[in-house]
This record gives structure tokens, sequence and C-alpha cells, in this order.
């Protein structure tokens, strides 16, 4: 593989690590901050541990505006800025509104990345690695979950009640140095050539990428399928439905697996299973192992087998885990059972819906809608994610949730609707793998 194009790609990705770490860090702090302040179900639901993804769900919404008007790496550049600004202010809170509100900034960051590194990684890539080099993005993204894992892990107790500050506040170490690494990333050449129509410089950064042939080839494909218009394009006109239904419901089925509610509630679900406090945040480091191993097989397979294979296996590990998981919350079966079962469940993840839905989303856009066909795909897997979030304390609480004594009925919903996704894959989903962005775009918007 083009070694420049890899080295890029994995600068861009790496925003995906601070989206799995931010993501995911706050679980560490998730009981103490809860028993430090003493909020109520509802308020620890809907501010301290949601208001992240309500954040995120405006990042991905809007996302597609900045990445279109100043660029895919400008828009990545102040995403850096943003982690680093929420890690330092959610360490440093001295209530839980100043706390929500940095938290909120991370959330930005989260949503905006999950827009800009996708389209951009796609957008400086061939078909031939289009999926490995796109997947590099959910590869740092279970890496920085596994981080947080190991970090909060580690850091539990340094700081006695207060090792949560520490938990959140040390993820501005990596923001900062990742922000600084942007600076030195080329401009995406397909924004460059149809949205700045900047040709020129398109052409030196396919140059910078590519042989001198491949990227005359690959300028001139770009221009073809891009002809000057004076009419802008819209998203919601009635050409596109196709991709935005085939993004709408990846991403619909992507949080209704029920990955974040797993991994944002990873130790309060094995304490429920018989795990102690600090076994069950040990065990929640199993997960991002596991998460991080399987999306390697994902990341290896997806431009072998394709987008749609790995979605059927993954559909069918689905179904299979959660049903079991499920049964062993039921049957009150041993807790490293069920640890197992849910460790399937993060493979099955990591293979599928984690390894496809980024690559999958930035590929089935046209070049002039791109962006915001990002942000409609990103902006429905977060809407989701925030609404999962917001509501499990009122299923989980210890007091006055409503499956307060056994959490199974949660995840056979889980499992039926990963049936249904399967159904999905099975009939609807077409296969992207080798085919390149102009011909994609050509084939979705002709289908009915």
């Amino acid at each position: 593989m083009n070694s420049k194009l890899f080295r890029i790609s994995l600068t861009a990705a790496l925003s995906g690590f601070l989206f799995g770490f931010d993501t995911v860090v706050i679980s560490g702090a998730n009981l103490p901050i809860k028993e430090l302040w003493d909020t109520s179900p509802w308020f620890h639901g809907t501010f301290i541990m949601s208001m992240a993804l309500w954040g995120t769900v405006i990042g991905s919404l809007l996302g597609g505006i900045p990445c279109d008007r100043f660029g895919r790496k400008k828009t990545l550049f102040w995403i850096g800025v943003l982690y680093a600004i929420s890690a330092l202010g959610s360490g440093l809170a001295t209530d839980p509104y100043m706390f929500s509100f940095f938290r909120f900034i991370g959330g930005l960051g989260v949503g905006a990345s999950s827009v800009a590194a996708p389209i951009y990684i796609s957008e400086i890539s061939s078909p031939e690695n289009r999926g490995k080099l796109g997947a590099l993005y959910q590869f740092n993204l279970v890496l920085g979950i596994l981080i947080a894992f190991i970090s909060n892990y580690l850091l539990k107790g340094v700081g006695g009640e207060n090792d949560w500050r520490f938990m959140l506040g040390i993820e501005a170490i990596p923001a900062i140095i990742y922000t600084i690494m942007v600076i030195s990333i080329p401009n995406s050449p397909r924004w460059l050539a149809i949205t700045k129509q900047d040709e020129a410089g398109a052409l030196k950064t396919l140059r910078f990428l590519f042989t001198e042939q491949e990227a005359q080839e690959k300028l001139k494909e770009i221009e073809e399928h891009n002809p000057e218009t004076v009419e802008k394009e819209r998203l919601f006109s009635g050409k596109y439905s196709v991709p935005l239904m085939l993004a709408f419901l990846l991403a619909f089925f992507n949080q209704l697996s029920g990955i974040n509610f797993v991994l944002y509630y990873a130790p309060e679900i094995l304490e429920r299973a018989g795990l102690a406090a600090q076994e069950s945040l040990f065990s929640s480091i199993s997960i991002g192992i596991v998460n991080l191993i399987f999306t390697f097989v994902g990341v290896r397979l997806i431009d072998k087998l394709g987008r749609k294979q790995l979605m059927k296996i993954g559909s069918i590990g689905y179904i299979l885990s959660l049903a079991m998981v499920g049964w062993c919350f039921y049957t009150s079966a041993s807790s490293m059972l069920l640890l197992t079962f849910v460790l399937i469940f993060i493979a099955s993840h990591a293979v599928g819906q984690g390894a496809v839905i980024w690559v999958f989303i930035s590929e089935i856009f046209p070049n002039k809608v791109r962006a915001y066909g990002q942000s409609w795909g990103t902006g429905t897997h977060w809407v989701f994610a925030a609404i999962i979030t917001l509501i499990t304390p009122i299923f989980l609480d210890e007091d006055k949730g409503i499956f307060k004594e056994n959490p199974w009925p949660i995840f056979i919903f889980f499992a039926g609707m990963m049936v249904l996704q399967l159904l999905w894959v099975l009939f609807k989903m077409p296969e992207t793998k080798g085919v390149s962005l102009e011909e994609l775009s050509d084939i979705l918007s002709r289908k009915k």
C-alpha cells in the first residue's frame, strides 16, 4: 500500500482514537459522579451520561457545513481543539452543570469527527484500499476505547474521591498531539476540485499521493462525473433517496444492536452479573481487547469479503450472543459465562457493523453532497445513541429502574432488532467494494 496514503489516512483516523476514548472514558466516572452529586436517575441520564451524545448529535448533523465550507482538513484540526477543551473542562468541573457543558463540547468534536474523518479518507483513497483505509477510523476508535478502559483501571484510586477527574482530564494529552499532526496533511483533492473549483490544487494533492498517470486519471474521472453546474445539489431532492435510506437503516441498526448500551454501562452491567467493582472495571478491559482484535480482523477482510458479507457474519453473531446474554441474566448463570457472551457480542460488532458503518456511509453519496450525506447518516446514528443512553438509567437504576431486578428483556429486544438487520442485509444492502466513488454515485442515484 502507498505509504504516504497510509500515513495521511492514519493521521486523519486518529480523530477516531479521541472519539473512542472520549465516548467510553465516562464509564469509569459514571458511578463516582453519581455518588458525588447524588442526582436523580433522570438527571444523571439526561445531563451526566448523555449530554456528550447530544453534543455529538449536533456535531454530526452540522458537521457537513464546515467540511464543505472550510474543508475536511480544517474541520479535523478544530475537532482536536474541541477534544482538548472538553477534557480539561470536564476534569476540572465543580458541579454537574459545568461538567455537562464540557462533555457537550467534547460531543461536538465526536460528532464532527464522525463526518469529517471518514469522508476525508474515502476521498483520498482508491477503490482497492478504500475499505482498509476507511476502517482505520474504526480501528483507532476501538483502540481509544481500550486505552480508555485501561486508563480508567490504572487511575482508579489514584486521586482518591477525585480519581474520575484524572480519568477525564488525561485525554487532553492525545488531543493536543493529534491537533498538531493534522496540520501536516493535505486537503481532500475531491473537495478542492468540486467545492473550491481548484483543479491545480487537486492535481497537486493527487500527484503527492499517486503516480503522475494515476493522478491525471483520477482527476479526469472526478471532473467527468461532476460537471460544473450553476444549480446547487440538494440532498433531499428525491434524487438521493436510495443512499439516504441505506445510510439511515445502517445507522439505525447499529445503535439498536445495543453496542453503546454495553460500552457505556459495561462496569455496571458486569456488576449486576456478580462481579465486584474493581473486577468489573478490569473485565471492561477485556471488552476493549476483544473489540480491538476483531476490528483488526474486520479491517483485513473488508476489501476481500466486502461490506455485505461482513454484515451477514456480524448479524448472525449479534443474534446468538445477545440472546445468550439475555438467557444468562434470566437464569442467573455464572458471571464468567455472561462475560463470555458479551465478548462474543463485541467481536460480532467489531467484524460487522463496527468495520463497515463509517466506510459504507462515506462511499454511497456523490461527491457534491457527500459531506451532508455523511451528516445525515452519522446524525441518525448519534440520535439513537443519545436516546438509548438517555433512557438506560430508567431501566437499570438500582432503586427505580423498570428492570432493576433483572435486565434480560433489554438484550432479547436487541436480539430481535438484529434479526431485522440480517433480513435487511440479505435483501436490500448493496455491495460497494472495489467500485470507485464516482461509479457508486451513478449506480445508486439510478436505483428506485
